[in-house]
């Protein structure tokens, strides 16, 4: 009766605290006054700091386009552009498409513009672009014999579009003459995300200086498309294949990040569910990236996350330039990018590291995308996280029947904790003398759990990448992907935010029933100096969840919640329909008749306490 009670006023005491600190940011929450003057005072900071800071990024200054029918216009640019004034001016823009992508190219630059997915729209059903209103900049500079420093992003190219069998092909030319000339060229296939592009010179080795750098720059802003911009910020990152096969990322959350690697087969700029690559058939040799986060706060009006910047030298061939590349612009999707084997551009998803990415990439993820191919997306991952917790219920059936020996055992501990309560190290030995008559580990209990991190680790990285999970609704989720939302705040809570989500707190209640019939025995075991307190932990931890998970893919939530729930079934069957304490303590006292032998780090432990104990007696004397 009294551990029912004990249970009720928990779980009172658990309701009682999240309703505290909601009632208590409620309270505390700013009045519209203060708002609006905290608002005022950091417009006047920020005024001050453009009038501190006139200057503009110069890939976001949007240059005024040249007036052909002003002929000293005309005149300037081909005078500023040198060699490379033969080429016709014309500001228009040509398109390029297939079934999945659309693309325009500008004639200015020979650059593409604008790059949208035709199958994917953001939370608001509006188109998703990669490349959009300045976002990005591509750029090839390089100096010419006249010592003019030049840049193709000022240059206008002459577009040629053609066909190569299904495919478009569309040439960019920035002439010198007729023959002589500097190229783009873009090739896109049917129902394909990768472009073909190349970029070659023909008869410029009198026109390019070859002593001087020629560097190929690329400059992106990710744009923010999900409901919490920190939580997509996390697997927004510049990821890259170098040094033969070597995968590297610049920091997730650093103020800003750089690094200057050799042989780069692709490099990534992620932007969690969407991708801009740059590959290269022949690998570039070095080249220099740099990632600047742009996220300090959970904000709604915040448009990017992260800004990207790379630097990569080109070298001449017998004076002119060719490298072979490829431009992938479409979904994060294991399903697409793993079609691009050659270029192992499916190494760009953050799986994981080591053996947990290895079980996401060729476990969960297979066999999750194969689940909801048939079943609705959340039913998949009700029946995943089924067939997961039967397959570890073995490890479960370990720890618990560690549990139960343990608390065989508990009033022999119980007896020699009183005998032995003025001699630690005594009390110690005759514990393990025990646990050794007994054979019982009592590490036994925390090895299944350790097994079970590969587990947990690859399946808290399979569902914010997932891209299967993306805008797939279950029950009140609208995307299986982002937070589910049952109540919108009128205030903002830290590290909580501005909405309660339901997946979470049910995943918190779940896991907090658990902690109590694993954690259970413990507490009512008398508490061991320098150990920590187990009811202090079975109510921090749902706690740390509740806060932790309201702003992470729902998908996730509604996994754990599951979970929790088929381990606690499985530890009640295990308990009243498996176990036998009797037969348990049988064993345990038949264990004791038994001589034991000592394995090596028993009997090297059994002599460290003994030697331990005679230095403290000989200290005495």
């Amino acid at each position: 009766m009294e551990e029912k009670k004990l249970d009720l006023n928990s779980i009172i005491g658990f309701v009682l605290i999240f309703a505290i600190l909601i009632a208590w940011f409620y309270i505390t929450k700013p009045t519209p006054e203060e708002l609006e003057a905290e608002k005022a005072k950091q417009e006047q900071i920020e005024a001050t700091q453009e009038t501190e800071k006139p200057q503009l990024v110069a890939e976001e200054v949007k240059e005024e386009p040249i007036n052909l029918n002003d002929s000293t216009a005309v005149a300037d640019y081909k005078n500023s552009v040198g060699a490379f004034g033969h080429t016709t001016i014309n500001e228009g823009n040509t398109v390029l498409e297939n079934e999945l992508l659309y693309l325009e190219i500008a004639n200015k630059g020979g650059q593409i513009v604008e790059a949208k997915m035709k199958d994917f729209v953001t939370q608001d059903s509006l188109p998703v672009y990669l490349v959009k209103d300045g976002n990005a900049d591509f750029n090839l500079s390089f100096s010419a014999n006249d010592n003019r420093v030049l840049n193709t992003k000022d240059l206008f190219f002459e577009p040629s579009l053609s066909a190569n069998g299904e495919n478009q092909v569309l040439s960019m030319r920035a002439k010198v003459s007729d023959s002589r000339f500097l190229e783009y060229r873009y090739e896109i296939k049917p129902n394909d995300y990768l472009v073909d592009f190349t970029i070659r010179s023909q008869g410029l080795n009198g026109v390019i200086n070859s002593t001087r750098p020629i560097d190929l720059e690329w400059w992106t802003k990710a744009r923010r498309r999900g409901k919490s911009v920190q939580y997509e910020n996390r697997y927004t990152r510049l990821t890259y294949n170098h040094e033969g096969g070597k995968i590297s990322k610049l920091s997730e959350s650093s103020e800003s990040d750089e690094e200057t690697e050799q042989d780069i087969k692709w490099l990534s700029y992620r932007q969690h569910f969407f991708s801009a690559i740059l590959a290269s058939d022949e690998h570039f040799k070095s080249a220099e990236f740099s990632s600047k986060n742009l996220v300090e706060e959970e904000s709604k009006e915040e448009l990017f996350t992260k800004e990207y910047n790379s630097k990569i030298p080109l070298e001449l061939k017998g004076g002119e330039l060719s490298q072979n590349m490829h431009w992938y612009y479409g979904p994060t999707d294991a399903r697409v990018l793993d079609d691009y084997k050659e270029l192992g551009l499916v190494d760009s998803i953050p799986f994981g590291w080591g053996i947990f990415g290895w079980i996401n990439r060729f476990v969960f993820t297979p066999f999750y995308n194969f689940l909801s191919s048939f079943l609705p997306y959340g039913i998949a991952i009700v029946i995943m996280t089924i067939i997961v917790r039967v397959v570890l219920s073995p490890v479960t059936y370990k720890s618990y029947l560690s549990q139960a020996k343990m608390k065989v055992l508990k009033p022999e501990i119980t007896e020699l904790n009183e005998k032995y309560k003025d001699n630690a190290m005594k009390k110690q030995q005759e514990t393990m003398k025990l646990y050794n008559k007994a054979g019982v580990s009592p590490m036994s209990g925390c090895i299944p759990a350790l097994l079970q991190l590969p587990i947990f680790y690859a399946l808290f990285m399979f569902f914010p990448t997932s891209f299967s999970l993306r805008q797939k609704s279950f029950l009140w989720a609208e995307d299986l992907s982002s937070y589910d939302t049952i109540f919108n705040l009128p205030f903002t809570i830290p590290f909580y935010g501005d909405h309660v989500s339901l997946f979470p707190i049910l995943a918190s209640v779940a896991i907090f029933f658990y902690m109590m019939m694993t954690t259970g025995q413990s507490m009512q075991m008398q508490q061991q100096p320098g150990m920590p307190n187990m009811k202090f932990i079975m109510y921090l931890s749902p706690i740390m969840m509740l806060f932790f998970f309201n702003n992470y893919a729902s998908g996730l939530s509604l996994y754990y919640f599951v979970s929790n729930l088929i381990t606690i079934g499985i530890m009640l069957v295990i308990k009243n329909y498996i176990l036998d304490h009797d037969k348990i303590h049988a064993q345990i006292q038949e264990n004791k008749k038994k001589p034991k032998k000592e394995n090596r780090f028993q009997k090297k432990m059994r002599e460290m306490m003994e030697q331990a104990e005679e230095q403290k007696k000989a200290g005495r004397r």
